[in-house]
């Protein structure tokens, strides 16, 4: 098996090799044909979240390394525990990475992505940046008919992310603007979906022309955030104020521009975990009765009805880039770069 690890953080991914686990109970083991890059691996390589204010969000507790990262994984069934139901090997699937311990009341409500003691793929427990992967059970695994394993493994993170944050709107947009802030890989997932599943004039924010060129295409009206007049041009795009707002950035900008363009009772949905503070006057909060929610990929539950709808053909693919898994580092930077339209994908 090889594996591109994290050993220090800060530093280069290390290649490591070594012998194919064998899964016991109820573990299938994978074999990766993709693994989507995201900027969550950016962080954790980097090992914490910038809090604002010099502050940072410590990511090594209860992270051993070396890790393997990436939690965006397709592949095929190749081994399966004695106690495996319900899919067989050859079997290709999409796995939902966000598991949670199981036993806590989160994980009891459905809600293992937000659970406090997280088994994540690629983020506590290893990855997809590899050519094997073992997940812990199979209703973690899902078809993905006829797409090409390099779109559906995105579907995982990417595609659940922006499912999730839509979601969260689709009772304020109905006839009325939606305004999605930052279209990379989870972005123009949600500029997809948001055309999918709602009949919202929606307005893609962002400052690469290239990517603002490619919403355009897909329908949607755009504005550069660069442009001094930008939160001018929101305001008059939807006239007066959007009554729903999701930022896939979620850095101080980004944030500030979202919540000058939200109309009176107007919802803020962050996603994007770029870092920094949000400041606003307090007096707004109430007085316009605007809210500010967070969402953070997406529940089991919510991964079912997404590719419910992957399979009914009503998501669209987004653009995906394929690169060999030994480019796992280069792509890493390439990401942090930035000017990346759509999604990166490795390939062992």
């Amino acid at each position: 098996m090889i594996s591109y690890q994290l050993t220090e953080y800060g530093q280069p991914l290390e290649r490591a090799e070594g012998a194919r686990p064998d899964p016991v109970g109820t573990e299938v083991l994978i074999q990766t044909a993709a693994c989507g890059v995201c900027h969550s691996d950016l962080h954790l390589r980097d090992g914490f979240f910038n809090m604002g204010d010099g502050k940072r969000l410590d990511l090594s507790k209860g992270r051993e390394l070396p890790l393997t990262l990436g939690h965006e994984i397709a592949g095929a069934v190749v081994a399966c525990g004695p106690d495996v139901r319900g899919v067989e090997v050859g079997a290709n699937r999409v796995v939902y990475p966000w598991i949670g311990c199981g036993a806590c009341q989160t994980c009891a409500a459905g809600d293992e992505h937000l659970c406090p003691r997280s088994q994540a793929l690629g983020v506590t427990r290893h990855g997809g940046f590899s050519d094997y992967v073992l997940v812990p059970h199979p209703r973690y695994l899902f078809a993905f008919g006829d797409r090409p394993s390099t779109l559906a493994c995105t579907f995982a993170c990417s595609g659940l992310t922006a499912y999730g944050a839509v979601r969260k709107v689709l009772d304020r947009v109905d006839g009325r603007p939606l305004v999605i802030i930052g279209l990379g890989g989870v972005g123009f997932a949600a500029l997809r979906l948001a055309r999918a599943v709602t009949n919202a004039a929606i307005i893609a924010v962002d400052v690469d022309q290239a990517t603002l060129a490619a919403a355009a295409e897909a329908g949607a009206a755009v504005v550069d955030a660069r442009a001094d007049d930008a939160a001018k041009q929101l305001k008059k795009l939807t006239g007066g104020g959007a009554p729903a707002v999701i930022d896939f950035v979620g850095a101080e900008s980004s944030a500030s521009l979202g919540f000058r363009t939200l109309a009176t009772g107007g919802l803020l949905v962050l996603v994007g975990l770029f870092g920094g503070q949000l400041r606003a006057s307090l007096p707004l909060w109430p007085l316009r009765s605007l809210t500010v929610q967070g969402s953070y990929v997406g529940s089991l539950e919510e991964m079912r009805e997404l590719m419910r709808l992957v399979e009914s053909g009503s998501v669209s693919a987004i653009p995906v880039r394929s690169r060999p898994l030994a480019d796992a580092q280069t792509a890493l930077n390439d990401l942090g770069d930035g000017g990346v339209v759509g999604r990166m994908v490795l390939t062992p």
